[in-house]
C-alpha cells in the first residue's frame, strides 16, 4: 500500500509570462507566451508528492469560481483525495502572477483569495483522517494560525510534521517547537533567524540557531547547490544535481512534496533528500509549477 500523506495549504491557478528578464519597479518589458498553469505551494507539494508515490489528502479552500472548479478536478485527476477541500463563495480563488525569465528565474506575487479562509476548525473538523497519516506537510500561504492548528494535530499523534516555511515570516517558537522537519530556502532561514543576510560562511551558525529553537531536523534548500542538514548526528551540504534550468518555479514544492513521500516511505533522512533533490532537479528542466513535478519512474530513472 502508498505511504498517507497529508497536505494542508493553498490552491492557486497560475498566469504565467516568459519574459527576456524579470522587471525592475517601475519597468514595463514585452514578454513572449502566456500560460495559465495550476499552482499553489499546498496544491504543487499535494501533486508532487503524489507522483513521487503517496496516498495524498489535500486540505484546502478554494471558491466556487471556474478556477476552484477546476482546480479540484486537476487533483482527481491525480488520484488525490478532495474530500476536505472546502469551497466557498463570496470570494476568488488563489491567484498568483508569475514572470519567468529566459535563465530560469522568476518572480510571483499572489492574491490568496479563498486560501485565506482555511480555518483552525477546518483542520479540527478532518481530526479522522490526519490519525491515519504517516507524515503531515504544510506551507505558509493559508493563515499561520491555521498551520498552528495543523502542528497541534500532528504533535498530538504523534505523526512526523513537515512544515515549509514559505513565503518567509515570523513563526511562533510555540509553533517551531513542534516540527519533525523543517525546510527553508536561504531567505527564509536568515528570516527565522533574525538573520539580516545569509551568507555561506555563516550557514553552520544560522542552522545551529534554528535547530535550537526545536525541530528534531533543519534542511536549508541552497537551489542548485544541494541542501544544508542539521540533525543531533549530522550537519553537512549534501550535494544538488546540476541541469539545465528552464522555470525553477515551484522546484522547491516539488523538493517538498518528494520529500514527504520518501519520509513516509521511512527511508532514512539523507536518502529522503537525494530522492526530492532528484525530483526538484528534474522538475526544473520543466515550465511550469504542477506540471513540472516528475512521477516515481522519473525520480528513480534520474
Amino acid at each position: 500500500m502508498k505511504p498517507k500523506v497529508v497536505v494542508v495549504g493553498s490552491s492557486n491557478t497560475d498566469m504565467v509570462v516568459k519574459v527576456p528578464h524579470i522587471p525592475v519597479p517601475g519597468e514595463t518589458i514585452m514578454g513572449t507566451d502566456f500560460m495559465t498553469i495550476p499552482g499553489g505551494k499546498g496544491a504543487n507539494q499535494a501533486v508532487a508528492a503524489a507522483r513521487a508515490g503517496a496516498d495524498v489528502t489535500f486540505i484546502a479552500c478554494v471558491s466556487d469560481d471556474n478556477f476552484g472548479k477546476q482546480a479540484i478536478e486537476n487533483y482527481q485527476k491525480e488520484d488525490i483525495d478532495t474530500s476536505f477541500i472546502k469551497v466557498i463563495r463570496g470570494t476568488h480563488s488563489g491567484i498568483a502572477l508569475i514572470n519567468v525569465a529566459t535563465d530560469g528565474e522568476n518572480s510571483i506575487s499572489v492574491a490568496p483569495g479563498a486560501n485565506s479562509y482555511l480555518l483552525p476548525e477546518d483542520i479540527e473538523a478532518c481530526r479522522e483522517i490526519f490519525s491515519c497519516a504517516s507524515v503531515i506537510l504544510a506551507q505558509l500561504e493559508i493563515p499561520l494560525e491555521t498551520v498552528k492548528a495543523v502542528a497541534d494535530m500532528a504533535h498530538s499523534n504523534g505523526i512526523p510534521f513537515i512544515l515549509n516555511p514559505a513565503p518567509g515570516g515570523f513563526i511562533q517558537e510555540d509553533l517551531i517547537r513542534k516540527i519533525s522537519i523543517i525546510t527553508p530556502n536561504e531567505t527564509e532561514a536568515a528570516i527565522l533567524t533574525s538573520n539580516k543576510k545569509f551568507t555561506e560562511e555563516e550557514i553552520s551558525e544560522i542552522s545551529r540557531n534554528l535547530y535550537q529553537k526545536g525541530p528534531e531536523t533543519v534542511i536549508i534548500t541552497l537551489g542548485k547547490k544541494g541542501v544544508w542538514l542539521k540533525t543531533n548526528e549530522a550537519e553537512k551540504i549534501i550535494p544538488g544535481y546540476k541541469v539545465h534550468a528552464v522555470d525553477t518555479t515551484a522546484a522547491g514544492d516539488v523538493f517538498n512534496g518528494a520529500l514527504a513521500s520518501a519520509i513516509a516511505n521511512k527511508v532514512s533522512i539523507e536518502d529522503a533528500i537525494d530522492f526530492a533533490q532528484r525530483a526538484a532537479a528534474i522538475s526544473v528542466t520543466k515550465m511550469g509549477a504542477q506540471p513540472s513535478a516528475p512521477s516515481l519512474n522519473e525520480i528513480r530513472a534520474f
